[in-house]
């Protein structure tokens, strides 16, 4: 008879957090150190990168939770063209206004009353302290003057980070670096791709941000994604026989989300299985191939041109793990420097990696198997 375990505990939807993140202690352990630390500690300014899928908003999200933990007060937001609007308009006058209850005054502009001096009413105009004018930086600054007074502070976090914002991101910087000379208590975490982040670091506005720590994300160790995977089955009472786990493990390929997908359908192989045997990791990943290719490749080519989706099926096409930029530019009927200029372009978009000299890799798990099964 089946036994009902539970709903699946495992999230495969990017910037959900995981049951249990794995391999993230080191980031998570230098920045609640710095938050309870003196102004200048290298873990209150912190850049999250590194390709599609690695856990950058996971990280992210983990680390506002540190500076709630911590006391802080977190100002969270995506990156958006009107950035710097919503954060002088909305984020920073609710900030300011949670940090000093106070800082609303009203006062009585107006009675009415009935004919019988029943059922009068009064009439309160209120009034803030914090209006909307003040400019970004002043803004932060003195949220920042009143956090400290509580021996507090405040933590600002930008998902997705892309070059096409630097505009916006820039007054939000600086107005960062003003409260970093002051000695106040501002700290900042930024999640984006490396070519983002490389864009904002690279601009000469904002050059004291290459001091910043940098936390990139890449593949996880086997002893790490062991033990993601089986602890939520061993939390619902339920087990994974080693060579099934074995299986699963290798099938994530060192990819983060990929443990969220892989564990997502193993549950679902297992149905009321209290043990998960090898042809249910089998079949789960088999599913989990098809359900990346829907929530990680198709994201990830969407905006390649046509050209640069045949380089990547003439990859496909050859064997090996790493295959050789000559190799490919003969199948393409291309030149050297032709094939050469694509390579640079998919190694920018994280879709390829180099892999030595001359030699390139797919950077994402199952896109080999992906496009070879939709452009064949």
């Amino acid at each position: 008879m089946a036994v009902d375990f539970g709903p699946n505990p495992f999230t495969p939807t990017f910037g959900v957090d995981p049951p249990l993140l794995a391999g993230r202690d080191y980031e998570i352990g230098l920045v609640r150190r710095a938050l309870g630390a003196a102004p200048g500690h290298p873990g209150r300014t912190v850049f999250i990168t590194g390709p599609r899928g690695t856990g950058k908003t996971v990280l992210l999200n983990a680390l506002e939770a540190v500076a709630r933990q911590t006391g802080w007060q977190v100002i969270s937001e995506t990156v958006q063209p009107n950035l710097a609007e919503i954060l002088t308009t909305a984020s920073l006058p609710l900030a300011l206004a949670a940090a000093d209850p106070d800082g609303a005054d009203s006062r009585v502009t107006g009675v009415s009353a009935s004919v019988l001096g029943i059922g009068g009413s009064v009439t309160r105009q209120v009034s803030e302290r914090y209006p909307v004018q003040p400019g970004l930086r002043q803004q932060l600054e003195l949220l920042a003057h009143l956090l400290k007074n509580r021996h507090s502070g405040v933590f600002v976090a930008l998902d997705e980070v892309h070059r096409s914002e630097i505009t916006e991101l820039t007054p939000l910087f600086h107005a960062i670096q003003h409260c970093l000379r002051q000695g106040l208590p501002v700290a900042f975490a930024a999640a984006g791709l490396p070519s983002a982040i490389a864009d904002l670091l690279n601009a000469d506005v904002l050059t004291y941000l290459r001091r910043a720590e940098r936390f990139t994300l890449g593949a996880l160790p086997a002893p790490v994604i062991g033990p993601a995977i089986l602890e939520p089955f061993a939390r619902a009472g339920r087990s994974i026989e080693e060579p099934a786990l074995d299986l699963a493990v290798g099938a994530v390929q060192g990819y983060p989300f990929l443990i969220q997908v892989v564990g997502f359908e193993l549950w679902e192989a297992a149905a009321g299985s209290q043990s998960v045997g090898v042809e249910v990791a089998q079949t789960a990943v088999g599913r989990a191939q098809r359900t990346a290719g829907r929530l990680v490749h198709e994201p990830a080519l969407r905006d390649l041109s046509a050209a640069d989706r045949a380089f990547l099926s003439a990859v496909a096409r050859l064997s090996g793990e790493t295959v050789r930029v000559s190799e490919v530019a003969a199948a393409l009927g291309a030149t050297r420097d032709h094939a050469s200029k694509y390579r640079a372009r998919l190694i920018a978009a994280q879709v390829i990696e180099a892999a030595g000299r001359g030699q390139i890799r797919f950077a994402i798990p199952f896109l080999r198997e992906y496009l070879l099964r939709e452009d064949p």
